[in-house]
């Protein structure tokens, strides 16, 4: 049996503290709990502003484990793991985090119920076999997973671990699997490949006016959405610090006479029950009222009436901040409604959220722990970001740091984001988190706070921006720019990382302001800290590119055994490349993986189809490079006259395709002469270079028998 320590800790009592004094990490409103709290708040022990504050509910534990149960997750929150235990297990840490202790408890308590069930008493009737019987009952469970198997056994362990290290070991056996490993108290099947890279990428169908709608909501709708909500904000102080005096009463019936006897709507906002309600605080403030004096106003007689009225005559409640946003010249709304300026600051944040997460790589957790004054204003180069890492962060001994550290390289933004930052930084307290839960409430008097929006909080906020975005698109007749459901499912927040990643590698077609931002990500993560920052996004961008590579090699290889033609000077290295797809297709898991791909020269073959070519990269031939010293292709600046072009049919096809487009617009009376001309002139070369594929093209040669 592994030896555990001599000396055990004093039995604690009903007001000891949970949390020792020496590891309270985030003192705050919640208060450390006692021994005799029915739940054990874990809050004291998180500093991630992002991190979940888990408990432990007692309640469900059956009553003779319980006692027993509770000592040991007391051991595990303030002393660490036994050393000896820790022996031949490299990766276990001595230390959980507050979401590994609240996990490892409720593994517990499904041990404990189903150990209840088989009347064995308390932690004392567990035996080896117990235990055995334990993992099999484990292995037999509908959709069981070696995974999530393996993690009862090991909390199973600990469970022994810290019971036999506290102040009243219960005499548990240890179980098997400690001294022989798990591999034997596991179901057969293998555990599905879970991670980031792993993550379904958002559709480009998705992402695409998703991040559009994000972009022109923090460019250029963001003036407007903070002046109504500062004018909201005005109004709502007015309604109630306006006297009630009988000034104030017979400007109120003023105000809603004249709408009444003119047969205009009156100012209401949307209610639960069957009918309209008055806007009582805008209405107060147009009449220069109190807000309470409406309300009295209705209980008597000759004003009854007004609600029906109301409800047959709804009206807006239109603020007077002008309009600045345009989308292609045109005002983006009418008027901003007093009764929508919360919901639009709750989708400024969002969009913000959108643009930082998908234009900087970070993870969300890290988004969510930026602070106002992270990115400090530059007089020249490119502004970076200081921020916090979380998931990598470990103290001396190996076990997870809640509080995560500072990256040792700083991310780089680009102008959107800036604008994004520079605009949350408006709505929160100095020096306080971006996404301070708080702030981002939106109610009339903000406080700070020590937490972040939670995840489940921004996920649904996303879909409700992707759901406004899509509105708004369809009142302006932009059907093209509507953000339809993705076929994966929700949005989430750790998708944007990869669909970054992807879209980047991919270079994909389309809207020129997307293609923008995504070479201005590729220039600033490739030359700005990718080469230097420790598990930043470039390792992920790495895997993609070599995915993409793959792809291309693929396809290209079967188009060839197919009898697809190919031309150009660089058609006789891409076929050589080609030939290699079938051996590497579809492995590409790991880092190590990409950069065994990328770094071999003979397979560096990308896509463009923007350009309607292929680029078989050899950086001593290339002209997309000049001045730099990049290791990449510049697809945004591919040359006819490149010795690293080829073409094949499909790109030959498109290139007429395109032509007869553009022959199309060029006959059309509504061009001008000058621009049908230049239109016409494209159309030619396009047609010559789709005839000298024609000409040039040659096919893989057959093999030797």
């Amino acid at each position: 049996m592994t030896a555990l320590p001599a000396e055990l800790p004093a039995l604690p009592s009903w007001d000891t503290p949970v949390v020792a004094p020496s590891l309270v990490l985030a003192p705050g409103p919640v208060p450390v709990p006692i021994y005799a709290d029915e739940v054990w708040s874990l809050a004291p022990l998180v500093a991630n502003p992002s991190a979940a504050r888990p408990g432990l509910d007692w309640s469900r534990f059956p009553a003779p484990l319980l006692p027993q149960v509770q000592l040991a997750a007391w051991m595990m929150i303030n002393t660490p793991l036994p050393a000896s235990v820790l022996v031949g297990h490299p990766t276990w840490h001595s230390r959980l985090g507050p979401a590994g202790i609240h996990q490892s408890v409720l593994r517990w308590q499904r041990f404990c119920v189903w150990l209840h069930r088989q009347e064995g008493g308390g932690l004392h009737a567990v035996t080896e076999e117990v235990c055995i019987s334990w993992a099999g009952h484990l292995a037999r469970q509908p959709g069981a997973s070696r995974g999530n198997v393996t993690k009862d056994l090991v909390a199973l362990t600990r469970l022994w671990a810290f019971d036999a290290a506290g102040p009243a070991p219960s005499g548990m056996a240890m179980p098997p699997w400690h001294r022989l490993g798990v591999d034997g108290f596991l179901p057969r099947t293998p555990s599905p490949r879970r991670g980031e890279n792993s993550t379904e990428v958002i559709s480009p169908a998705t992402m695409g006016p998703l991040l559009i709608w994000a972009l022109r909501v923090v460019d250029d709708f963001a003036d407007d959405i903070l002046a109504a909500w500062a004018e909201s904000r005005r109004m709502a102080d007015a309604a109630v610090r306006t006297p009630a005096t009988p000034d104030s009463k017979a400007r109120l019936k003023s105000f809603l006479q004249d709408l009444i006897d003119r047969g205009q709507p009156v100012p209401s906002r949307a209610n639960a029950g069957y009918r309209h309600a008055l806007a009582n605080t805008y209405i107060a403030a147009r009449a220069s009222c109190p807000s309470t004096q409406i309300n009295n106003l209705l209980r008597t007689e000759p004003w009854q009436h007004l609600l029906a009225y109301v409800d047959a005559n709804p009206g807006p409640c239109p603020l007077a901040t002008p309009i600045t946003g345009r989308i292609d010249g045109e005002p983006w709304t009418v008027f901003i409604d007093f009764t929508e300026t919360r919901e639009l600051m709750r989708h400024l944040g969002t969009a913000c959220f959108i643009v930082l997460a998908y234009l900087t790589g970070m993870r969300p957790a890290e988004v969510l722990g930026l602070q106002a004054g992270c990115c400090p204003e530059v007089t020249s180069g490119r502004h970076l970001i200081y921020g916090r890492e979380f998931k990598n962060a470990f103290d001396e001994d190996g076990n997870h740091h809640s509080a995560g550290r500072l990256r040792e390289v700083p991310w780089v933004a680009i102008p959107p984001v800036v604008r994004a930052i520079r605009v949350l930084e408006s709505l929160v307290p100095a020096d306080g988190l971006l996404f301070d839960a708080a702030a981002h409430t939106f109610v009339d008097i903000p406080t700070r706070s020590t937490a972040s929006l939670r995840f489940t909080g921004l996920h649904s906020r996303i879909e409700a921006f992707a759901a406004w975005a899509s509105g708004r698109a369809r009142v302006l007749g932009r059907d093209g720019e509507v953000v339809p459901d993705d076929p994966h499912g929700p949005i989430g927040l750790a998708r944007f990382r990869r669909t970054l990643a992807w879209h980047i590698a991919r270079r994909p077609g389309g809207l020129v302001a997307l293609a923008i931002q995504y070479g201005h990500m590729r220039t600033a993560v490739s030359g700005g800290y990718a080469a230097r920052g420790r598990d930043g996004i470039h390792q992920l961008l790495d895997i993609e590119t070599a995915r993409a590579t793959a792809d291309t090699l693929t396809n290209l290889h079967d188009d060839l055994a197919r009898g697809v033609g190919i031309s150009g000077p660089a058609a006789r290295r891409a076929i050589h490349a080609a030939a290699q797809a079938p051996t590497f297709a579809g492995s590409i898991r790991t880092h190590r993986q990409a950069r065994d791909i990328l770094g071999n020269p003979a397979l560096t073959v990308y896509d463009n189809p923007r350009s309607l070519l292929m680029c078989v990269y050899n950086r001593e031939r290339a002209l997309c490079h000049r001045m730099d010293a990049d290791d990449a292709p510049r697809l945004d600046r591919c040359r006819p006259s490149c010795a690293n072009i080829a073409r094949t049919d499909h790109h030959a096809a498109q290139l007429l395709q395109h032509a007869q487009a553009l022959e199309k617009q060029a006959a059309s009376e509504t061009v001008p002469g000058p621009l049908a001309d230049r239109l016409a002139r494209r159309a030619v070369q396009l047609r010559a270079l789709a005839d000298r594929h024609e000409h040039d093209r040659i096919h893989r040669q057959e093999p030797t028998p």
